[in-house]
């Protein structure tokens, strides 16, 4: 079992000759990042509780994913380091991120997993350029910041929003991407009226009890796809299930109809 609190030149060496477990170090050194950067794969260094714009430089270097789930916060000039790097940036330990920060990162080329609980309106409509898949861990988003990030072209994931505005899920509902997944506990008919709209290929919907009969049938004029609970038989009557297999799309991937008559109603 490593005992190392930093990883230097030697344990990276080690690291690439044979793999060792580096989740235990909390730092690392700038040749350290160097050497790691050259790794074929993943490099998950999620013990990290600091990292210097320097070794963040020499880490961007790495063509594969890279997880740093335990930084709580990183410096404008870390982030701007990291935005230069490709192929998945892990931050889901992030408490927050200043603007500047959030400038830096929608240059990052690959998809970004962002543990922050807020964002700032500014915040939002730097990310919204971002040319990859969003993983966003917010409980509150403003009405501004939906709009700005309706205008993102990729995955947007934001499974930890329970609430929305009515005027934030209208705004959601033109998203640009391929992909759009809300946490919402509650759906209000308006809403689903929303969401309907949202052409994308796949709705996702997994934190949802319930759908009304007529937000089921507004969901049901998507084009795209449905996900959501598979436990929800108990929140849905015989009408909204009705409505709901008429999808053209696929409902838990599989074609609507064949969901409807799974559910034995």
């Amino acid at each position: 079992m490593m005992s190392n609190s930093v990883i230097d030149e030697k344990l990276a060496k080690q690291y690439l000759d044979e793999w060792v477990n580096l989740s235990c170090a909390t730092e690392i050194t700038v040749g350290a990042g160097q050497i790691l950067s050259e790794y074929n794969g993943t490099l998950e260094l999620d013990g990290l509780t600091t990292l210097s714009f320097e070794a963040a430089e020499s880490l961007s270097k790495h063509e594969g994913m890279i997880s740093l789930e335990g930084l709580r916060e990183i410096s404008d000039a870390t982030a701007e380091s990291l935005s230069k790097g490709q192929g998945g940036l892990w931050l889901s330990g992030l408490k927050e991120l200043s603007d500047a920060a959030a400038e830096s990162l929608s240059n990052y080329q690959g998809e970004l997993n962002l543990g922050l609980k807020a964002l700032s309106d500014a915040a939002a409509e730097f990310l919204a350029k971002h040319q990859g898949g969003i993983y966003l861990g917010l409980t509150e988003l403003s009405d501004a910041a939906a709009e700005s990030l309706s205008k993102h072209h990729d995955f947007l994931a934001l499974p930890d929003l329970t609430e929305l505005s009515d005027a934030a899920v209208e705004s959601l509902s033109k998203h640009r991407g391929p992909e759009l997944q809300l946490g919402l506990t509650e759906l209000s008919d308006k809403q689903a009226e929303s969401l309907s709209k949202y052409q994308g290929e796949l709705l996702v919907l997994d934190n949802l009890a319930k759908i009304s009969d007529l937000a089921a049938e507004f969901l049901s004029k998507r084009k795209g796809s449905l996900s959501i609970l598979d436990t929800m038989h108990g929140g849905l009557s015989d009408a909204a299930a009705l409505s709901l297999s008429k999808l053209k799309g696929e409902i838990n991937c599989e074609p609507a109809k064949v969901w409807f008559k799974s559910l034995g109603k």
